[in-house]
Order: C-alpha cells, then sequence, then structure tokens
C-alpha cells in the first residue's frame, strides 16, 4: 500500500506584514542614569539614539495580536483563512501553553494549528522558512508568522553591555501560496560552541526555589539554614540576559556575511542585483562591516531601524522591513536578503521579494 502525501503551492510568498512597537520612548539621556555611560558612547557603540520599552499592559499577548491583525489585513485575507500561528520569543515567561495557541484564538483563527518556537534573533527568518515549507508541501494554506519580545523583563538595566541595547516589540507576517518564486532557499545553522557567549543568568528553577513553586523542599531549606538563611527565596534572584559583547560582534560581522552571501548564491541573486538589506537589528556596527564585507551596490535600502527601536531579537527583521515600506524607502515587489543571528548561537537567511 502506498502512502497519500499532500502537496501545495508550487512557491510561496510574504503577503503581508505589521509590527507593534510599543508607547514609551526611551531615550539615552534616562539609559545614562541607569549605567556609566554616554549619549556619544552609545551611538559610536550602537547607533542607537532611543528605543521602546513596553508597559504592563503591552504584553506578549497583546503586542502580537496587534501586529498579526494589520499584517493580516495587509494581506487580504480574512482571519479564519489562517491556519497556522507560530510565534517565535525568548520571553513568554510561560512554559505551556504555548502563547500561539491563545493569539490564534484571539485573532479569530480558530482551529488554526499553533505552536511556538525560540530561536532567538533568528526566530523571524526561522519562521519564513518553516512556513514556506508548510505553504508548498500543502500542510498550510495561510501562516501568521509572529517575532515578538518583551526583552525588558529580562534586562538588568543596570548592565552597561546590555541595558542600552535590547527593547520591547512585535513583528508579523503573512506567508501564503504564490504563483512565482517570492522566498529563496533558507541558509541556517547553529554554533552550540558558543552558546555561553548570549545566556540567561541561570534556569528558572534555581531563581525560584521549590517551596516558592508550591511544595516543600527540605533539602533547600536545610543548605538555607546552614548559610544562616532563614528562607531561600532571599538568595533568589531574577534571571537576566547576559552577553559577552566582543565575541559577538566578530562572529555576527564575519560569519553572517558568509551567511548571506550563501543565500544569496541559493537563491541565484548576484550582490548587484540585491535592492534591499534587512539584518537582524543588532547593531549599526555590525550593519555596516556585513555591507563591506558582501560588497552591495551603494544604491541598495539598507534596514536602519536598531537607531530608533533598539534590538528586539526575534521582531526585529519584521519590524525593520514595516518601517522600510511604510516610509517608501522600500518598495513592494523588490527583492530583499533578509538574515536573523543570536543567541545559541544560531543563524538564518534568505532573499524574499517584499510584499
Amino acid at each position: 500500500m502506498a502512502l497519500k502525501t499532500s502537496t501545495g503551492a508550487q512557491f510561496a510568498k510574504i503577503m503581508g506584514v505589521g509590527g507593534y512597537r510599543p508607547r514609551r520612548v526611551v531615550d539615552n539621556a534616562e539609559i545614562v542614569t541607569y549605567i556609566d555611560s554616554s549619549d556619544e558612547w552609545i551611538r559610536t557603540r550602537s547607533g542607537i539614539v532611543e528605543r521602546r520599552w513596553a508597559s504592563e499592559d503591552e504584553t506578549i499577548q497583546m503586542m502580537s495580536v496587534s501586529a498579526a491583525r494589520k499584517a493580516i489585513e495587509r494581506a487580504g485575507i480574512e482571519p479564519g483563512q489562517v491556519d497556522t500561528v507560530i510565534v517565535s520569543t525568548v520571553t513568554h515567561l510561560s512554559q505551556t501553553p504555548a502563547i500561539a495557541t491563545t493569539i490564534a484564538n484571539e485573532l479569530g483563527a480558530k482551529g488554526a494549528a499553533a505552536f511556538d518556537i525560540s530561536a532567538a534573533c533568528a526566530g523571524f527568518c526561522y519562521m519564513v522558512a518553516m512556513a514556506d515549507a508548510l505553504v508548498r508541501a500543502g500542510s498550510s494554506k495561510y501562516v501568521v508568522i509572529i517575532g515578538v519580545e518583551r526583552l525588558t523583563d529580562l534586562t538588568d538595566i543596570h548592565d552597561r553591555s546590555t541595558a542600552f541595547i535590547f527593547a520591547d516589540g512585535a513583528g508579523a507576517a503573512v506567508i501564503g501560496p504564490s504563483d512565482v518564486p517570492a522566498i529563496g532557499p533558507v541558509v541556517w545553522g547553529s554554533d552550540g560552541d558558543q552558546a555561553d557567549l548570549i545566556t540567561q543568568t541561570q534556569p528558572w528553577d534555581t531563581a525560584i526555589p521549590r517551596h516558592e513553586r508550591g511544595g516543600h523542599d527540605p533539602v533547600a531549606q536545610a543548605a538555607a539554614a546552614a548559610d544562616g538563611v532563614d528562607d531561600p527565596q532571599a538568595t533568589a534572584t531574577w534571571p537576566v540576559l547576559r552577553m559577552n559583547g566582543n565575541p559577538v560582534f566578530k562572529w555576527a560581522s564575519y560569519a553572517m556575511a558568509k551567511t548571506a552571501a550563501e543565500a544569496m548564491d541559493a537563491a541565484g541573486v548576484q550582490p548587484d542585483e540585491l535592492e534591499v538589506f534587512i539584518p537582524h537589528q543588532a547593531n549599526n556596527r555590525i550593519t555596516d562591516a556585513m555591507f563591506r564585507a558582501l560588497k552591495l551596490p551603494e544604491g541598495v535600502v539598507i534596514a536602519r531601524d536598531i537607531i530608533n527601536h533598539g534590538n528586539t531579537s526575534a521582531a526585529s527583521v519584521p519590524l525593520a522591513m514595516e518601517t522600510l515600506l511604510e516610509s517608501g524607502e522600500a518598495k513592494p515587489g523588490q527583492t530583499a536578503l533578509i538574515i536573523g543571528f543570536g543567541a545559541g548561537l544560531v543563524y538564518a537567511g534568505q532573499v524574499i521579494t517584499l510584499p
């Protein structure tokens, strides 16, 4: 007996993109009240002038739904047509259920397959690759992908190496069938040997002792008592993100230029044919180094969203894409290279046609 398999559209494309940026604008003047730094140092080191920090009501769910609704409207489809929702985030602090399920429900994508992934700053490009494959395999027709972060929940605002970088926001896209090629092959991978360069300082089970998690933990209490501490919670600290900046900068600037070149080659696109470059918004200096290494033409449009919105991890590529399209700097139908890279270390990139 031969099993039946599904087949979908010959090609897939990004049909629409949408973003949500938190209301609160935090400039460098405020940041330097928390760390020993200066506006000039921050601008020189990163290019960042200001960033957005989420308020209490601007939750992962709220920002995701707002961004996704814009993307769905711009794609020209109804929420009920969405059959898959994928969310990339490292700051949804509940292990289960996946937040994609409640986002799909609020969007009106009833019965949609829904799941979360954790691919840090490469998350959006990972999801583009997955959605492209799902549409062409016939497993899905319209996929909503959402990169969303509240990085300020895991940021130590007194850490001079990270406090000025991280920000919050959500970016979404709809991927569906296309009559022509519009998403090139993904080039992706990881380098676990360098996983310790960007990390959460501690896992949740050490940050929150067992007796505080709903159970009696005599071992933890005995250990604390031996140290002269009555309450183990007194020794616990909230996990935050730490980054070893110099090695990450070198890796992103040079190794990712190679990945970007491979993505263009896989798509059959020469550097002088590229019209738009949208790298993960990690650091303006990294973007400049990649531009030089790729030998891109002077006229190519380069995303500089980091200047006003900071590093939003999985949300940064779609937010930067929306900024370029809304401003008119980039046009629908242009050929763009997108690439993401971050903790893990993970990376992914592909050439796309802008929606």
